[in-house]
């Protein structure tokens, strides 16, 4: 009773912030389709504490979904006892094995690509515009590569609970 319970809470805890973590991806491609770069000309308004709360949040909410994405991911391999299996790429569970490491590769990116130029490019680290416009064209190509790689790993973890085997 307890295992299918802890089955449940893992599978719609990865699904419930997958979707989140993805959504804010896609999100931002329809909302910015092109690249267009940070201006030199352009001067930083003042920002209300209300509009930097809110803009820390909704970063904050999409960073940390990415964790309880891949911890709750990571957790379920574990628990079914098919981690080892699936990392190695050994087998049928190979198939979400690639999904399991697509999505490390798309938190990485997230966190240590991401992340610490987009502080840069929002002013949350102070930065000069020089540097803030460089950072922008990573963010966007780093957001992309996300957003491009969500595609075959979706397709990778819903394959997997079908029987598709590739190698």
């Amino acid at each position: 009773m307890l295992a299918s319970i802890l089955d449940f809470v893992l599978r719609w805890l990865h699904l419930l912030f997958a979707l989140v973590w993805i959504g804010h991806n896609y999100a931002n491609v329809i909302k910015q389709p092109t690249f267009k770069p940070l201006g030199m000309e352009h001067d930083e308004p003042s920002r209300s504490a209300d509009l930097e709360a809110r803009m820390q949040r909704e970063h904050g909410t999409f960073r940390y979904a990415s964790i309880v994405v891949w911890a709750t991911g990571m957790g379920m391999l574990w628990y079914r006892g098919w981690l080892p299996d699936a990392l190695l790429l050994q087998g049928p569970l190979a198939v979400i094995g690639m999904g399991a490491w697509i999505g490390t590769l798309m938190l990485l990116n997230l966190w240590l690509v991401l992340w610490p130029h987009q502080k840069k490019v929002l002013g949350f680290v102070p930065a000069p515009m020089e540097e803030r416009v460089r950072c922008s064209r990573i963010t966007f190509l780093s957001s992309r590569t996300n957003t491009i790689l969500s595609m075959p790993l979706l397709f990778l973890m819903l394959a997997s609970g079908h029987g598709l085997q590739f190698f």
